[in-house]
């Protein structure tokens, strides 16, 4: 068997056809600039370590909380970027079957089954023509390593934390040399190097040997300046007082003692919810009716229906 292709660039970023698609970004600056039009609203060290990763064609593993954005960045380096997204979403029982290919064994045997009745079979032959590429089902990893005329693809593997340290292990080779061995075919290497975002919720430590493969960034919950800046870039239409009172109300229930916390994507929803309710600012009824949206855990939720969310709201309107 032989690789049907060359191997992906170990340093250096992704390219594209000219004209394909915009430009990577080429300083920390225009990282920001190219963050921002995708409306996602990021600290310098975020982007530092992004345009690190775009430069040197290095995979970035992205842990924090739920919530907080970190697939979101690999939307919008899509969108801004005008490439493909791929997206493997990360499970408890992934297999190779479900991340990177499997075999069409109906069709594989009904040519089988019409090659029979067809007369002589060449065993060798019908062998090569069922194992090949008219016959195999790709899936994310796989199509991730294929050319693109927009350039390398985003990889998206979203919550690898979920999956089991087998499918980790399997992935080094993803994640180092950008290739999969398929072994009716070959090995398969991509011909430019995807932009790979890896996300985990830290529900369980990544292993040492798939860090070492990747940049690294914690995404943490942002301070009341950014929350805001966010707000107002995700949900243009809320009032501004109302926004800045969600602001205020969310970064002080972050220091309560509860179940989980509400991420910015709460943040986001319950400005949306409370602007489609016409309200102007935060009112301790309305604050009640609608702790759904931004709490998930009804535990959490009958907390905050006794006197804590007022008296959380009283803070906001005293300014502490």
């Amino acid at each position: 068997m032989t690789a049907r292709s060359t191997s992906a660039p170990r340093t250096g970023a992704p390219s594209a056809s000219p004209g394909a698609a915009p430009a990577l970004p080429q300083s920390i600056d225009e990282t920001l600039d190219l963050l921002k039009r995708g409306s996602y609203v990021a600290d310098r060290s975020l982007a530092t370590v992004l345009f690190l990763a775009l430069k040197m064609g290095r995979p970035l593993l992205l842990e924090g909380e739920a919530g907080v954005g970190k697939t979101e960045i690999a939307k919008v380096l899509a969108e801004t970027l005008g490439r493909n997204l791929i997206r493997l979403q990360c499970y408890e029982g992934l297999d190779v079957a479900a991340a990177v290919y499997e075999w069409n064994y109906a069709a594989q045997m009904i040519a089988i089954r019409l090659a029979e009745a067809g007369g002589a079979v060449d065993r060798e032959s019908l062998a090569e023509g069922i194992f090949s590429e008219r016959y195999l089902t790709k899936r994310p990893l796989l199509k991730a390593l294929e050319p693109d005329l927009r350039g390398a693809p985003v990889l998206l593997i979203d919550e690898l934390d979920r999956t089991d340290e087998a499918f980790e292990a399997f992935l080094l080779e993803v994640l180092s040399d950008f290739q999969v061995t398929v072994p009716e075919l070959g090995t398969i290497r991509a011909p430019a190097a995807p932009i790979v975002i890896v996300t985990s919720n830290r529900t369980r430590e990544i292993h040492d040997a798939l860090k070492r493969r990747c940049l690294y960034h914690w995404v943490d919950y942002p301070d009341a300046a950014r929350e805001l800046a966010i707000l107002k870039a995700k949900a243009p239409d809320a009032p501004e007082r109302l926004t800045r009172e969600i602001v205020a109300f969310v970064q002080r229930l972050r220091r309560t003692d509860l179940f989980k916390v509400p991420g910015v994507a709460e943040s986001i929803d319950w400005a949306t919810a409370l602007t489609e309710l016409d309200a102007v600012g935060l009112d301790p009824q309305g604050v009640t009716d609608t702790l759904g949206v931004l709490l998930k855990y009804q535990d959490d939720i009958v907390k905050m229906q006794g006197g804590e969310a007022k008296a959380i709201l009283d803070e906001v309107r005293a300014g502490r």
